[in-house]
């Protein structure tokens, strides 16, 4: 099993999850983050002050899956969340040692 960690833009999370569930995956885990990369944030103006933003807002998801879907879900959460400007966002991948369902404790592929 694969963990995949997308970091992408707030606006796109609508077309991510469709994106997501129309290949029939449906556990999803989203969190609101702050950070930034190779941009370091941006400059703006209030009230006439120029302020330096360097924490920018994204959405963090996080999904596991049989390894044999890895491939498929990368290529869907990427073209669901690809505006091609800077700051679109990373994707990471880890092993997943193991999964454990709480309620009835299936383990494996069956619990995710």
């Amino acid at each position: 099993m694969k963990k995949i960690e997308a970091v992408i833009q707030p606006f796109k999370l609508d077309e991510v999850k469709e994106a997501i569930k129309s290949i029939g995956v449906d556990g999803m885990t989203v969190t609101e983050v702050r950070g930034h990369g190779r941009q370091k944030g941006h400059t703006e103006v209030y009230r006439g002050q120029e302020y330096k933003v360097d924490l920018l807002a994204k959405i963090k998801l996080e999904i596991v899956v049989p390894d044999e879907r890895l491939e498929e879900v990368i290529e869907t959460v990427m073209k669901a969340a690809r505006t091609g400007r800077i700051g679109d966002g990373k994707i990471f991948v880890y092993e997943v040692v193991e999964a454990i369902r709480i309620r009835n404790g299936d383990r494996g592929e069956s619990a995710i």
